[in-house]
């Protein structure tokens, strides 16, 4: 019997696990002005390996969803990639102590102009856990309503170009099946929010909810 078919009999959950090895050194390669380039080297038991990273400080995203089932995406210059992308609203977790769904409302402010009476979890996922440890939680906001126009936030740089538009979330799904919206938070949250809702939203978890996966401000 092979391997595979072994496993495939294993009545072991299948749950990501805290399993850190021991760090024999760290060094900061370059400091940017968000995240730096780290290098450690990690003892593996068997071996002892130099493994170079970005140490980022996570980030959280919305997918936003109005009365008629649509999503609101946003199409946005993102440079590393020389592209446009549809993604939802977004931002960093670059405030010390500040609590995850906080920092999403103030990013759904500001690059969206909405609030949102309603916030969940809907799902967790790191983005890049070869090479970089950025954790990003991605929240289901609903019960919107505009923010007032005297207290609406000035968009610079990539931001000033935002260019939001409403899609129905089923027509967004085949989308990032077709291989046309290829932004990680608009990937992941669209199905999850559509898996979600096949499950009648039952799998929403509290705005709140754990997620030790974040990285702490004074890591």
């Amino acid at each position: 019997m092979s391997d595979g078919a072994q496993g495939a009999g294993s009545t072991e959950p299948v749950v990501d696990v805290l399993a850190p090895r021991e760090v024999l050194g760290h060094e900061v390669l370059v400091q940017g002005r968000i995240f730096d380039l780290v290098r450690d080297e990690v003892d593996l038991d068997h071996s002892v390996v130099h493994r170079e990273y970005v140490d980022h400080p996570g980030a959280v995203a919305v997918v936003v969803l109005d009365d008629h089932d649509r999503v609101l995406l946003l199409r946005q210059y993102r440079h590393p990639v020389r592209r446009e992308l549809w993604e939802p609203p977004a931002g960093l977790l670059d405030v010390a102590g500040e609590a995850a769904q906080i920092g999403a409302a103030r990013e759904l402010a500001e690059e969206a102009d909405l609030v949102a009476a309603s916030w969940h979890t809907l799902v967790d996922y790191y983005t890049t856990p070869g090479g970089n440890n950025e954790a990003l939680r991605v929240f289901l906001a609903r019960d919107l309503s505009p923010v007032p126009e005297a207290d609406r936030h000035v968009r610079e740089d990539e931001e000033r170009d935002i260019e939001p538009r409403w899609v129905p979330l089923d027509e967004a799904a085949d989308a990032v099946l077709r291989g046309d919206l290829h932004n990680p938070s608009a990937v992941v949250g669209v199905l999850a929010a559509v898996a979600s809702r096949a499950g009648g939203w039952a799998s929403l978890r509290p705005a709140d909810a754990p997620w030790p996966e974040r990285r702490q401000a004074q890591d």
